[in-house]
């Protein structure tokens, strides 16, 4: 099965896109709206592509990977966690993380990385509680 990388940005609303398929956007509310709306979205300008345009990865069986951006994956669980709490577990201080939420800054790929772990250890320890 192929997977094909979307990327998920965010300005007001999720954005989805893949280098894939140009043209082929999707926006949703949610992180769950997007996802749900690229998936359709996909479909849809599939069907309007002659055989020959279909990009080889789509021919097949496929799977779609998401990947958000810092901004992104941090206005998904703004409403969820503090920026205290992801202060101390990412280790970047919370102003600079304001500044990520709002798009006024982007992070750098070492501090996009400390934000996916963090999260991941965030998990780890939910998920260790029984």
């Amino acid at each position: 099965m192929e997977k094909i990388k979307v990327f998920i940005d965010w300005d007001e609303n999720f954005g989805a896109v893949s280098e894939l398929l140009p043209g082929c956007v999707a926006t949703g509310k949610t992180f769950e709206e997007v996802k749900e709306n690229y998936n359709s979205a996909v479909i849809y300008h599939l069907e309007g592509l002659k055989k020959e345009e279909i990009p080889t990865e789509f021919a097949g069986n496929y799977e779609l990977e998401f990947e958000l951006t810092a901004q992104a994956l941090l206005h998904r669980f703004d409403k969820i966690l503090t920026r205290a709490a992801l202060a101390r577990i990412t280790g970047i201080n919370e102003r600079q993380l304001g500044h990520y939420v709002s798009g006024y800054r982007n992070p750098r790929l070492a501090q996009r990385q400390k934000i996916v772990e963090g999260f991941h250890r965030l998990g780890k320890e939910f998920l260790s509680v029984s």
